[in-house]
């Protein structure tokens, strides 16, 4: 069967994609000016916009090239054709590669030096990020090949959980370890220092503007209009759904907890969003609210992981578990469209957290050893790497979260 051509419906449709997606930056920058402490968040936002450009020109000159074997070294007449479809397409994959180091961000918040965690964002886009993405996505050294060869059937991953959202999860948590907690977080005798967010407005904020967009993130992910399904964009409403009421229920209310449990559920169903069925959608939602709220607790208070936004729970588990769920409510069997298997999605999604863990370990360890990671004491109670910026700290709202 011939591939249908390309046309300029095809780039546009993608392209408002990458508009919609590119939006969600916003979400990740309030989402975490709303959760650090007044001091931190101008560094917040400095950092977010400086780590988008960082991961533009590590996906334009390596990543992309590494995943798909496309660059842009042609002429311009070469660039252009199919109404330049390929550059729309950059433009589309690059906002989901630029998710990582937003994710990573949220993790590593309010002790980190900006120099070494820019070249770490070069880095992990350039090579850890888009190898994968390769693999999962373009067949890259034969993966899907092989897996199609084990199973039966391919590793599916339609818009991400695994590919973005647990690869960025697993490597910040990699990041987080070596960075180590905030200073004064965890005292001797097992207190904990409660860090409560400075603004749950804009932490709300955030979150509002992340709903949003991961329809153009979910949908989008098509790629050409031909293959548009109203089924992802159900999918994506009820899982947002069942990850907000899961939330609300076992966070008891907790505003932090029911801002993030959308995103959890959103999470989790990129993967299958478009081969299970809405209420399977709902189901797999509310498993990763539950999941997030559990696990957050869980890193913070037990393992005493300084985790400050979260995004191991949120992106690193409910991105894995999202991606092995995709094998389990896509059978025909549970409504699903079928066409998934069980196994390829614990071997996909295991595939990406192990490359995942071992590139960030590489990147991080040698950062630590040449150059450090974090802010010497006096940087970090001012509030921001000086090179900067810093506030002077503000009195801050308790919360439960």
């Amino acid at each position: 069967m011939t591939t249908p051509p390309v046309t300029s419906v095809d780039t546009l449709f993608l392209l408002l994609g990458a508009v919609m997606v590119l939006a969600m930056h916003a979400g990740f920058a309030f989402l975490e000016v709303g959760t650090v402490r007044h001091k931190n968040q101008v560094n917040a936002l400095v950092k977010i916009i400086a780590d988008l450009a960082v991961s533009g020109l590590a996906y334009f000159f390596i990543g992309f090239s590494l995943a798909y074997g496309l660059d842009f070294f042609s002429s311009a007449e070469d660039l252009a054709a199919d109404h330049g479809y390929q550059l729309t397409k950059f433009l589309f994959l690059f906002t989901f590669a630029a998710a990582i180091p937003a994710i990573i961000s949220g993790g590593i918040a309010e002790r980190a030096r900006f120099g070494p965690q820019l070249i770490a964002t070069g880095l992990i886009v350039g090579f850890v990020y888009s190898i994968f993405e390769g693999m999962a996505w373009n067949d890259t050294f034969g993966f899907q090949s092989l897996i199609t060869q084990w199973f039966d059937l391919p590793f599916h991953d339609f818009a991400g959980s695994a590919v973005v959202h647990a690869v960025g999860g697993w490597a910040a948590l990699v990041a987080i370890l070596f960075l180590g907690p905030r200073t004064g977080r965890y005292r001797s005798g097992g207190a904990i220092s409660a860090h409560p967010p400075s603004s749950i407005p804009f932490l709300a904020l955030g979150s509002w503007i992340l709903i949003v967009g991961w329809f153009g993130f979910n949908v989008m992910s098509a790629q050409k209009i031909e293959a548009i399904s109203g089924l992802v964009a159900l999918n994506s409403l009820m899982a947002m759904i069942g990850g907000t009421l899961s939330a609300l229920v076992v966070g008891r209310n907790d505003p932090g907890f029911v801002y993030n449990g959308p995103l959890a559920g959103l999470v989790a169903v990129c993967a299958g969003s478009d081969v299970i069925h809405p209420v399977g959608a709902l189901a797999v939602g509310g498993l990763a609210g539950l999941l997030f709220v559990k696990m957050f607790n869980v890193t913070q208070n037990r393992l005493k992981i300084d985790d400050v936004l979260g995004v191991w729970p949120l992106h690193g588990l409910c991105g894995a578990m999202g991606a092995i769920a995709a094998g389990v409510f896509g059978q025909k069997w549970l409504g699903g469209l079928g066409g998934v298997s069980f196994l390829s999605q614990v071997v996909g999604t295991l595939t990406g957290v192990v490359i995942a863990v071992l590139g960030a370990s590489i990147i991080y360890a040698g950062l630590k050893a040449i150059t450090g990671l974090r802010l010497d004491r006096e940087q970090e109670f001012d509030g921001a790497d000086l090179s900067i910026h810093k506030v002077s700290a503000s009195p801050e709202r308790e919360t439960n979260w």
